[in-house]
């Protein structure tokens, strides 16, 4: 018997045509049931690789048990670990990056919190203390809270040393939940004396910075002599996220929706009254946000009004104690991606979790919500990002420049300087890589060096200007070759303006905007 397969936009015409050949004897098969018994198929087996990679949380416990348990002996104290829900499984690469940060976090309760068995004997206060690790699952994130009842960490302490070691000043007022996470910082350390367990003022912040490679948060609290609690909050897996895609000037990222609490909609009315505000803000259901423009944040564009009756979408972030909104120029909806590592090089990139390929095969960065806040955090007076708008006769549009030198030094050096007049910066190894990227971009002014492997600067002029496209672009040779002869034979190939190594900043800066 035949088999058809029906493949029609139409409702009624699917229908039609299925009643009809059905009537008539035939197999029928709807490409729309074919798509969905194909997801099915595919989520099954996603879900049954995605099982093979997990393991539960108690497989490591007696390791932490015997972490507590050394540290306390040579310590003098007593100490206790229990451990719940350690039957929840977790992601095999996520717990193998974290548990070394646990074993820290587990010195430190010990060495730093839970006192000698008279002090706490004393403060009424059983004689063995106790550190307790709960593990909750919160739909795509794992919670790992460890707590003790021990001294706790004092807000006040912690703010003298952070004085005292140059990382505030006597004039910054900040709370005491604000204080608490100063202890992130490297070669901080309330410790009265430096021992194998504490008080080197390291340890904290390569937790911090291993947790945020996998995407997740520290969250730290405490109240004196009842305790400390250290939360972190980790992706379920490292292989799949949920996450929210978002665009910023005109790059696509990802946005992970741990900590994301929704998505409101602002016209530009509204927004052009909040951004009118030194420190623009925004109250939604009752709780108060710092409000930020992301393409302003990650610098790849400026906010724009050019229609008042258009809305823009805003993603509405809690991270803990702190509250930001973020105002996107569009969103594309919740995907479930594949997280892909950096490569070894981008790896310290801030602010980059990872990334993903899209539908089209096209490349999102995946961004690291909890740095955004604390960035936002640390950015104050001159420092803080400042947010504008430009009206319909304004144009928001950066100039590009591209920059040709073989040195890694002077391209890292120039884009610097560039971007930080609001200039968009292209960069090239060598004529030969700059002619490649000439090819999909048109720049309004090109810096370029003599003296490089592969194609040279006059080679690369002289190229430039046989192309119709590129004839009328703007060159501005940069090279340690100043002698007469040199400059003589650039101007001759069409180069428009000379300048000698080491070039003061303020001269191509009016070089630049000259043209």
């Amino acid at each position: 018997m035949a088999h058809i397969l029906i493949v029609d936009d139409s409702p009624t015409e699917r229908h039609f045509l299925k009643t009809v050949l059905l009537e008539n004897g035939y197999e029928i098969s709807l490409a729309e049931d074919v798509l969905i018994s194909q997801k099915v198929v595919t989520t099954n087996l996603q879900d049954g690789l995605l099982h093979t990679r997990m393991i539960r949380f108690d497989s490591v416990e007696s390791r932490l048990q015997r972490i507590v348990r050394q540290t306390s002996n040579e310590l003098n104290k007593q100490v206790d670990l229990v451990l719940e829900g350690g039957d929840i499984e977790i992601d095999r690469r996520v717990l193998n990056g974290v548990i070394a940060s646990i074993e820290h976090i587990l010195r430190n309760s010990v060495g730093h919190g839970i006192e000698e068995p008279a002090k706490r004997e004393e403060l009424n206060k059983p004689k063995r203390g106790q550190i307790k690790i709960e593990i909750v699952r919160e739909g795509s994130e794992i919670s790992i809270t460890l707590k003790d009842d021990g001294a706790g960490i004092d807000p006040e302490k912690v703010k003298a040393k952070a004085i005292e070691n140059g990382f505030l000043s006597t004039s910054t007022e900040i709370s005491d939940e604000d204080a608490l996470q100063l202890i992130l910082k490297s070669g901080l350390s309330t410790a009265n004396a430096v021992t194998k367990i504490a008080g080197r003022g390291v340890g904290m912040d390569i937790v911090d910075k291993d947790v945020r490679r996998m995407g997740g948060n520290i969250e730290i609290r405490s109240v004196l002599n009842k305790g400390a609690k250290f939360i972190l909050k980790l992706p379920f897996t490292l292989a799949v996220s949920h996450s929210l895609l978002v665009k910023a000037g005109k790059q696509v990222y990802a946005l992970t929706l741990s900590g994301v609490e929704g998505v409101i909609q602002l016209d530009s009315t509204e927004l052009k009254e909040i951004y009118s505000d030194t420190n623009p803000g925004y109250t939604y259901a009752g709780h108060d946000y710092s409000f930020h423009h992301l393409a302003s944040l990650l610098k790849t564009g400026g906010f724009s009004v050019n229609d008042d009756n258009k809305v823009y979408p805003v993603i509405l972030i809690r991270m803990g104690d702190q509250r930001i909104a973020l105002q996107v120029d569009a969103t594309f909806g919740n995907k479930e991606i594949v997280v892909k590592p950096m490569a070894p090089h981008f790896s310290q990139s801030q602010g980059i979790s990872g990334a993903t390929i899209l539908g089209d095969g096209s490349v999102a960065l995946i961004l690291d919500a909890p740095w955004i806040v604390r960035l936002l955090q640390a950015q104050t007076g001159n420092d803080a990002v400042v947010m504008t708008y430009t009206s319909d006769d304004e144009s928001d549009e950066e100039a590009t420049i591209m920059v040709v030198d073989d040195s890694i030094t002077i391209r890292k050096v120039t884009t610097r300087f560039l971007e930080k007049n609001n200039y968009k910066v292209v960069t090239a190894k060598d004529g030969v890589d700059a002619l490649q990227k000439l090819q999909n971009v048109t720049p309004d002014i090109v810096l370029l060096d003599i003296e490089m492997p592969r194609m040279d600067g006059y080679e690369l002029a002289t190229q430039m200007r046989k192309e119709s496209r590129l004839t009328s672009v703007p060159i501005i040779m940069i090279t340690s070759r100043t002698g007469e002869k040199h400059r003589n034979r650039a101007m001759e190939l069409g180069v428009n303006c000379y300048l000698g190594k080491p070039y003061n900043e303020a001269q191509l800066l009016e070089s630049i905007n000259s043209f």
